[in-house]
């Protein structure tokens, strides 16, 4: 029976519509798109082409369906695309049927869209529609158009020939205005063609965070430059502009302008709430979903934010009754120079941009698929385990009876033990997943960010951190290295002085950016890096100050400049980090996640802020990592779950005693191993078990190797190596467990971070460890912190005593090893005499 207590379900009597973001064959043929409609009572699914393209890419969806395409003969990327398509659309239409029923037409709809490279033309876009629309055949399909000013007259068209529409990317309520109309007035001219207006549906898609992510930024900008005041306004244009749309629509809709439609059978043409994922960490997960709530509304919500509200979402009626708040707030930003037109004119273009790129993706993926079908090319990973497989497969199968991976995306931390400072650690460091969303909506800003630096002639960024949040950055460092006409990077994560003077050597101090990295805004080094480089720029700013001032004949004034501008921080909000970032002046502040550990920062900001600095394709990348998210979804069997299967053999082999994981990368991507290294030790290694990373290390024969090892290659196809391949062929041979991972390309990177990050994970959850506390690493932290409180109120360091001092030499420890050592020496020398 359903959950009554679930806030999904609670939303219904306020007269909102849940639908899915999300649409892929394994959702459905798995069951578990049937389970959500009955437990957490979906109304709808709105389909994506950027999910069709991670699953097609990154699971085996799909694989049946692409080989008896191929192998049937079918060679054209369009046919297959469609075929491909038009059956999941099938599949789904008569899955919601039953709603579709019961609501009279109101729900029960699948929407997908045109070609967005058609946005731009009218009579094509009414075209495809229309055939889209026969070849599907389902009273339930919803066509999406986009609301640009050649889809709009489409929509009149398409809504006249009787085909329900879904009119995509709406930012503003001006546009909502023409979105409305240009269906009332179909609807006019097919009740003028004498046919039968009561069967058509309608949602008008309202797009939501993605306006608080343009204006938020416009704002940061005001407030940088003085302007505290506006400090109220961060967060509250999206919702204070759906809630104007909503007004908007009550007015047509229950005005006397749709009275006689109303009167004929017709249906309102409801808001959709689009982009409803909140984007800033700083702002409750579910603030767009509590936000707005409210009659004739739908939601169409996506995975990570639909599980967020079904734990502690609120339903309440949020719309009506705001209206002239909505107002103000809108009359404020306008009043204080944020141009609402021109923010969303620039999404719309965006969004189509982001559309039609995605689609772009999507057909470069099938055609991929369909090459290697071809070619024959060997699956992208591949676990050879000997006679440890079949515990493997035990395991596999229990994780499946227990659900594992099903808990595991709730953040459940039963996964790995069920006790309360288990779950409190889980709660609050599994953002890893979720930020691949949020960084893709990142991805512009980072880009003209970046592009803002590189026309500043910036010749060095240096990365000033310690431990994960530094470690990728210089895997990046090594690998893709700067693009031409980029500044070159350099990551320091050592307080050794002759480290610190050499790298102050290598750069151009007054043409270089700093990036103070750090996750508690409060870990020593990078305080202790960011004071002394802060000092330097500001006194290199203060010599050319007084050269300058000296030349004009002007005494000079004691000042460093706005050395502030050199230096950017990542950190977490509120940190004392990001304090002194703001008391500093500098030039950009980029707030991580608070639920994300260092070690899993990998593509959060830590990672992508400089990445994007040297020129890569942030965007790229992480669309490289999503395909890996989706090809371990919990519905899929667990055996085609790569990640989780890695993860799963990880562990059991541990347990067997092969707990030594030893790397063997292509020579372009062999800095990849540093990364993993530690993702592995600190992760997994405690409470006396654990996997020890072993990278770097030339493989060598199987008569040098003894039965604690396992082979991992990870190897960039195009620089495939024969002779590592024939060793790792006798490794096998000789009874180790040998993993094969092929990359395509670097970029495919991206796919590696987040396979080993969610492969760590299960290999914990065998090995019954939390995967994401550090005890060793806190306990270090707190050391550290006494030791310098002591400094700094008495003036000189903790004195400890010696264990041994004999013969001008002494030995220093702590009680437990001091007496193992004791012992030792008493025995030795006992033995000696």
């Amino acid at each position: 029976m359903p959950n009554q207590s679930n806030p999904l379900l609670a939303l219904k009597p306020f007269g909102q519509s849940i639908w899915y973001d999300n649409l892929r064959r394994g959702l459905v043929s798995s069951g578990e798109l049937g389970r959500m409609i009955k437990d957490d009572g979906l109304m709808g699914v709105t389909s994506n082409p950027t999910i069709f393209e991670k699953a097609i890419a990154g699971s085996t969806d799909y694989l049946p369906a692409l080989t008896a395409l191929v192998e049937g003969g079918t060679k054209h990327t369009d046919d297959i695309y469609e075929s491909l398509v038009v059956e999941d659309l099938k599949m789904t239409t008569d899955l919601f049927r039953p709603v579709y029923d019961a609501t009279n037409g109101i729900d029960g709809y699948v929407s997908v869209e045109v070609s967005p490279l058609l946005a731009h033309k009218t009579e094509e876009t009414i075209a495809a529609a229309k055939r889209f629309h026969k070849l599907i055949g389902k009273p339930n399909v919803m066509i999406k158009i986009p609301a640009t000013p050649e889809g709009i007259p489409a929509v009149k068209e398409v809504i006249r020939a009787g085909i329900n529409v879904n009119i995509t990317l709406i930012f503003s309520t001006e546009q909502y205005i023409e979105v409305a109309l240009a269906y009332i007035e179909g609807l006019e001219a097919r009740l003028n063609d004498g046919k039968k207006i009561d069967n058509i549906a309608s949602v008008a898609s309202v797009f939501v965070s993605r306006i608080d992510v343009a204006v938020d930024a416009l704002l940061e900008e005001k407030i940088k430059a003085g302007a505290k005041q506006l400090e109220g306004l961060l967060g509250k244009a999206a919702i204070a502009n759906a809630r104007a749309t909503y007004s908007a629509f009550k007015e047509l809709f229950y005005g006397e302008r749709f009275k006689a439609l109303r009167d004929a059978g017709a249906k309102v043409q409801r808001p959709l709430w689009a982009s409803t994922g909140t984007k800033n960490p700083k702002y409750s997960d579910v603030m767009y979903m509590n936000a707005l709530i409210g009659p004739d509304t739908v939601n169409t919500v996506p995975p990570a934010t639909l599980d967020a509200f079904r734990d502690h979402g609120t339903a309440a009626n949020t719309l009506d009754g705001h209206i002239d708040e909505a107002k103000q707030i809108l009359n404020d930003l306008a009043s204080n120079g944020i141009d609402l037109s021109a923010v969303y004119a620039k999404l719309l273009q965006e969004g189509l941009a982001s559309f039609s790129k995605s689609f772009g993706t999507l057909y470069d993926v099938v055609r991929g698929r369909k090459q290697a079908l071809l070619q024959k090319l060997e699956h992208r990973q591949t676990l050879e385990l000997g006679k440890y497989a079949k515990a493997v497969k035990a395991t596999a199968e229990k994780f499946k009876s227990e659900k594992a991976v099903e808990r595991f995306w709730k953040k459940d931390a039963t996964v790995w033990k069920n006790d309360d400072a288990t779950a409190k650690v889980v709660k609050n460091r599994m953002g890893w997943i979720p930020v691949i969303d949020m960084m893709q909506e990142k991805s512009n800003e980072l880009k003209s960010f970046a592009e803002e630096i590189r026309k500043e002639k910036f010749t060095d960024i240096v990365v000033l951190g310690m431990g994960g949040s530094s470690l990728c950055p210089d895997v990046f460092r090594a690998t893709f290295g700067s693009k031409k006409g980029f500044p070159k990077l350099s990551v320091l994560d050592s307080t050794d002085p002759v480290q610190v003077l050499a790298l102050e050597k290598q750069i151009k101090l007054e043409k270089t950016l700093f990036i103070v990295a750090s996750k508690s805004g409060g870990t020593l080094e990078p305080q202790l890096f960011f004071e002394y480089f802060y000092d330097k720029v500001s006194n290199l700013k203060k010599h050319k100050q007084a050269e300058l001032a000296g030349s004009n004949g002007h005494a000079a004034e004691d000042s460093g400049g706005n050395a502030g501008e050199q230096f950017i921080a990542i950190t977490d909000p509120d940190t004392k980090m990001h304090k002194t970032a703001q008391d500093y002046g500098f030039r950009r502040i980029f707030l991580n996640p608070a639920d994300i550990g260092g070690r899993y920062s990998a593509l959060s900001y830590f990672g992508l802020v400089p990445a994007a600095l040297i020129g890569m394709d942030v965007e790229l990348l992480l669309e490289r990592a999503e395909r890996m998210v989706h090809a371990n979804a919990p519905f899929l069997n667990i055996e085609d779950n790569p990640a989780v299967m890695l993860g799963i053999a990880l562990g059991e082999l541990a347990k067997a005693g092969r707990n030594k994981v030893t790397f063997v990368a292509s020579p372009k991507i062999s800095t990849f191993g540093y990364w993993v290294e530690q993702l592995i030790a600190e992760s997994t290694g405690k409470e006396g078990r654990g996997l020890v990373p072993v990278e770097g290390e030339t493989l060598g024969t199987p008569k040098v190797y003894g039965k604690d090892r396992v082979f991992v290659s990870v190897q960039l196809r195009k620089q495939k190596s024969p002779a590592i391949d024939s060793k790792l062929k006798a490794l096998e041979k000789a009874g180790h467990p040998v993993v094969r991972i092929v990359l395509e390309d670097v970029y495919d990177l991206g796919t590696e971070m987040m396979r080993w990050e969610l492969a760590t994970s299960f290999a914990s959850a065998v090995l019954q460890t939390n995967p994401y506390d550090e005890p060793n690493v806190q306990e270090s932290k707190d050391n550290t912190v006494r030791v310098t409180n002591d400094y700094e109120k008495n003036g000189t360091l903790p004195q400890e005593m010696p264990i041994v001092s004999e013969k001008g030499m002494e030995i220093f420890a702590d009680a437990e090893m001091g007496a193992k050592v004791l012992k030792k020496v008493k025995k030795k020398t006992s033995t000696a005499e």
